[in-house]
């Protein structure tokens, strides 16, 4: 079974710093309640500065009209319509120092300036108006030992740091103490705000009753990984369980009524959630599915689930790799999907009238724009055009889809291929492994894998046993296995582009950050057949991961079913640090300084491995910035890293 696009364009060499600097796109698109506009943000880059931008834009729901709302400030942000329409609240850091980013509020249809509600010394998000137009809940970090905001003083030592609890740091935030993001109110009229939540656990993403009495917020529990939903009542603050829903990162849903709520819960960790309905007022819980065979695809800033009715709710969610639009009945328990796309959706912007459904769009042939669902008619448009002239010019890969079946399961692949396309030609190829291992490729423009499709590769995207997307049998394949079966799955696909005619498998090239990282050097010490390597973020040694990684302590009970101590044969044997000695594959290892997640300790003892096994290695260490840099760091970073693959593919895969 396979399925592969026809377009066929001619390619013109890209630049890496093209797909950093010249792209733009729509991102967090919202309809305004009357479903006639939409308003989100154009990320974009300033090449002089070499910094990133975001501008707030409005336009018609046919893309029509386009109009700029934002000038000032760099980032502008999270844009939220008020419930009459009138007005968009929006985060933005046109802000006086010491404060980092501000909460204002545009007028829409009349003249006038944005107004500043309220600004604080760090970033803020989760924007969401209350029923009655009258109040905007928010989310920020609070620091107990510094309550006030106060910047450090010039001059002073940095504060002790002290700490009792294992979610002490995060990557991406730093060292947390007991630093926690916690739900605030703002009134709009006078700027008044409240803070709601005080326990130092993570409380996020709020979502208003219908009778704006309630926030349903998710909330951790004390180790910091496992989440519920609770209710937080605004009259009095008390907080309380929303039923009894535990998982990674539960999400609800508010039905009409205000009597029930929709919850996403995986009490176990297996990475593929299922359904709840819960009774508000008494906390019963029922669950509504059991393996539910779609993955539902989280927003930004809101939920993947809009109630349609009292008796149905949609659901944006991934199968397969592929996003789609779905309807529960929640009485029935029955799922219908109403549109499935080769694309990527992102976010769940509903009108009033539950008939028109907005979303970020991507694919292999779209770097990102805005895509419109009409519920009543059953049609789906992209709306916006903004990457396509960058796009066009380059040529877009072309893809094609295949399968590998093997010990009982099935690997669903994609193969890129440059868009000049020549089957009489022999390509060199790489073969491309996602993070995770908990995640999945899908149809998605990714600068990486289109820049290597550009200059002449084969790119191969392997959803191997682990990957999510495909039901929870699938998924907890990998669960106390790693460099198992998830491996033979890889090296299955390998074999089968391996044999193509027109691949040259004498110049095959592997590549892997995260947890491609981890199996990238797992395959340097397994076998010699790859020609060239770019490892980034690896973990190689589990053992030591589990006490300095951000999350690896948690690893324990879910991905390695057991601790350091209990089964120290197993860490050993798991460990692609103990055959690194064997490698002798040319490898680029890279890693971002501040990575919390996958320490740069962990590259280090690599890099110390390969360097005395004799391989040719370059170990690039980026300063001060965390495990996700590669896509969502500073624009010279990202372009260097481009620059660098390309260049060490170059080097070792180029023309025979």
């Amino acid at each position: 079974m396979s399925r592969e696009s026809t377009r066929s364009t001619q390619r013109t060499r890209i630049d890496p710093s093209v797909l950093v600097y010249d792209l733009q796109t729509p991102n967090d698109p919202q309809i305004s309640p009357d479903g006639s506009r939409i308003v989100y943000s154009l990320a974009g880059a300033d090449r002089e500065a070499r910094k990133a931008t975001a501008q707030l834009w409005l336009c018609d729901r046919d893309g029509g009209n386009r109009l700029q709302l934002t000038a000032s400030g760099r980032q502008n942000t999270g844009a939220r319509w008020s419930p009459d329409g009138r007005q968009i609240a929006f985060v933005s850091d046109r802000v006086a120092a010491p404060a980092k980013a501000g909460i204002f509020v545009l007028p829409v249809d009349s003249p006038g300036e944005a107004r500043q509600l309220t600004a604080h010394n760090q970033g803020v998000a989760d924007l969401a108006w209350s029923p009655d137009g009258g109040t905007i809940a928010y989310t920020t970090t609070f620091d107990p030992e510094n309550p006030d905001e106060e910047p450090p003083k010039e001059g002073e030592p940095a504060r002790i740091k002290v700490t009792r609890r294992l979610d002490y740091k995060m990557d991406g935030r730093g060292y947390l103490g007991d630093a926690r993001t916690q739900v605030w109110t703002v009134d709009v009229a006078s700027g008044e705000r409240r803070r709601l939540t005080g326990d130092p656990v993570d409380h996020n993403q709020p979502v208003w009753s219908p009778d704006g009495r309630t926030l349903a917020v998710r909330r951790q529990t004390e180790d910091g990984w496992t989440c519920i939903v609770a209710l937080v009542d605004l009259a009095s603050g008390k907080i309380r369980p929303a039923g009894d829903v535990r998982g990674t990162h539960p999400t609800a849903a508010w039905s009409p009524g205000g009597d029930r709520l929709i919850v996403t819960g995986d009490p176990v960790h297996t990475y593929q959630p299922d359904l709840y309905l819960v009774d508000v007022a008494s906390g019963e819980t029922r669950r509504l599915t059991d393996d539910l065979a779609i993955l539902p695809a989280e927003g930004v800033n809101d939920t993947a689930m809009v109630w349609l009715d009292e008796r149905r709710v949609l659901i944006n969610a991934v199968e397969h790799a592929r996003h789609g639009l779905y309807v529960l009945d929640v009485e029935a328990g029955q799922l219908e999907c109403l549109v499935s796309q080769d694309a990527t959706t992102l976010g769940l912007s509903v009108d009033a009238a539950r008939r028109t459904v907005v979303q970020a769009y991507a694919s292999f042939e779209s770097a990102g724009e805005i895509c419109v669902h009409d519920l009543d008619g059953d049609r789906t448009a992209v709306v916006t055009h903004y990457g396509e002239d960058v796009v066009a010019a380059a040529g877009p890969a072309g893809w094609e889809r295949f399968e590998i079946a093997r010990g009982g399961f099935t690997t669903e692949s994609w193969l890129l291929k440059p868009a000049d396309f020549d089957p009489s030609k022999r390509y060199p190829v790489v073969l491309m492994i996602h993070g995770g291992p908990n995640s999945f490729y899908g149809y998605r423009f990714l600068a990486n894998q289109q820049l290597l499709a550009n200059h002449g590769y084969l790119v191969v995207l392997p959803n191997p046993r682990g990957s999510t997307s495909y039901g929870r049998e699938f998924t907890v394949q990998v669960l106390g296995d790693r460099g198992g079966e998830d491996y033979l799955d890889l090296m299955a696909v390998a074999d089968h582009v391996a044999a193509l005619p027109y691949v040259d498998a004498e110049r095959f090239g592997i590549f892997g950050y995260s947890y491609g990282g981890f199996m990238t050097s797992w395959m340097l010490g397994q076998t010699t057949r790859f020609t060239a390597c770019v490892c980034g973020a690896p973990s190689v040694d589990l053992a030591s991961q589990f006490g300095t990684s951000d999350i690896g302590w948690h690893y324990d009970t879910t991905q390695y079913r057991s601790r350091p101590h209990e089964q120290p044969e197993w860490y050993r044997a798991h460990s692609p640090i103990t055959y690194a000695h064997r490698a002798t594959t040319p490898t680029l290892l890279v890693s971002g300084e501040a990575d919390l997640r996958c320490p740069t300790s962990q590259a280090e003892e690599l890099f110390v491995a390969l360097k005395k096994a004799g391989c040719e290695v370059e170990f690039v260490r980026y300063p001060g910035v965390e495990h996700g840099f590669a896509s969502a760091g500073p624009l010279p970073y990202r372009e260097d890293f481009l620059a660098r693959t390309l260049a060490w593919f170059d080097h070792y895969l180029g023309d025979a």
